[in-house]
């Protein structure tokens, strides 16, 4: 089991989907020939860092891996809420355009869209607010 969680002072969210991690989190992994700007947008998707092992920095164009402040703290993406939707967004594209060739099921990809519509609900509540997100995964 995987858990991602979207977090920021407005409001928060724990995926529980194995799919959602395997073809929208880490969608850059499954081998598909992508454009510069898609390959670009799901980059960030790629460095969110497991709670507990990636103490790796790194940046990009609205995005960041903030280290653990303390020991019982962890590295999270920090990431504009508009940076990560567009990056979501364009995972979903993808799925849904390569889908057959990926193998995703139906029932899988049913989950996805509802865990997708509930992230945007946390980001579209961090971007009112002025806030940024972060986010991290668990397994």
């Amino acid at each position: 089991m995987v858990h991602v969680n979207v977090a920021s002072p407005a409001g928060a969210y724990t995926v529980g989907s194995t799919s959602f991690f395997r073809y929208i989190v880490r969608l850059g992994e499954i081998g598909l020939s992508l454009d510069s700007v898609d390959r670009a947008s799901v980059e960030l998707l790629a460095a969110i860092p497991h709670a507990f092992f990636d103490d790796e920095v790194s940046y990009g164009h609205g995005w960041r891996i903030v280290p653990p402040a303390s020991l019982e703290d962890w590295p999270v993406l920090e990431a504009t809420p508009q940076r990560l939707r567009e990056a979501l967004q364009t995972a979903r594209r993808i799925l849904w355009e390569n889908a057959g060739p990926v193998g995703v099921s139906a029932g899988e990809i049913v989950t996805i869209e509802e865990e997708l519509d509930r992230v945007f609900g946390v980001l579209q509540q961090a971007e009112i607010a002025g806030f940024p997100v972060n986010v991290s995964y668990v397994s």
